[in-house]
């Protein structure tokens, strides 16, 4: 019987990781693999709505614990109508960030005590935890000057409530994500974000094929 996996990518601002979930989603397509390609905050109708809120620099300032529980409802959304179906149904999921950014963005950069986090955890995620997760490591400010770029080729109007944070708040994301993968190495795999996306992409293949592919599926 075909089996589900659930890939993540992780990372801070302008790192990659959405082009190269994009990427491996199609890289499985091509292989005769059916993939589900989402991201967070976001998947689901309803988690998009709460993606806006959170995004928008408009929206009043809020405390950690308030930003958590936005992310914990999307993200039940998204686990209940897109997550959880899909592995059910034997197909991949790759998702363009999960809850290691709560830990990371919440906890590790804004201050979420790590009980609150774990707990939130215990209740929504529950046993539906990443097989695999790829890591995009890029110096900070290297980062934000991509997220930049590109806001400007795609004409879209200044910076998300993340990009706009001091850059020592994007310095701790940076170290919060290679604590994870430090934390979980069975888990997590790092990836230099800096090198071209073809040398990345190909290193995220063959990271696949080695943890989680049956020999048919290479």
């Amino acid at each position: 019987m075909p089996s589900g996996r659930f890939i993540t990518f992780e990372g801070g601002e302008g790192s990659g990781k959405s082009t190269q979930a994009r990427l491996l989603a199609e890289a499985l397509r091509s292989r005769g693999i059916d993939g589900t390609l989402t991201r967070e905050p976001g998947g689901s109708p309803f988690a998009e709505q709460v993606r806006n809120l959170i995004l928008d620099p408009a929206t009043a300032p809020h405390s950690p614990l308030s930003e958590a529980l936005l992310f914990y409802a999307a993200r039940a959304d998204h686990i209940e109508k897109v997550i959880r179906p899909a592995l059910v149904a034997g197909r991949w999921v790759i998702s363009d960030r999960f809850s290691d950014s709560t830990r990371v963005y919440q906890v590790e950069a804004g201050g979420l005590p790590l009980d609150v986090f774990k707990a939130f955890e215990l209740i929504v995620v529950k046993l539906t935890y990443p097989d695999l997760t790829f890591i995009l490591d890029i110096p900070a400010e290297v980062g934000l000057s991509r997220a930049t770029t590109r806001r400007l080729a795609q004409a879209l109007s200044g910076e998300d409530a993340y990009e706009k944070r001091e850059i020592d708040y994007h310095m701790r994301l940076r170290e919060g994500f290679l604590a994870v993968a430090k934390a979980e190495p069975h888990r997590c795999h790092v990836l230099d974000g800096t090198a071209p996306q073809e040398q990345i992409a190909a290193e995220v293949m063959a990271q696949v094929e080695r943890r989680l592919m049956l020999p048919g599926q290479r």
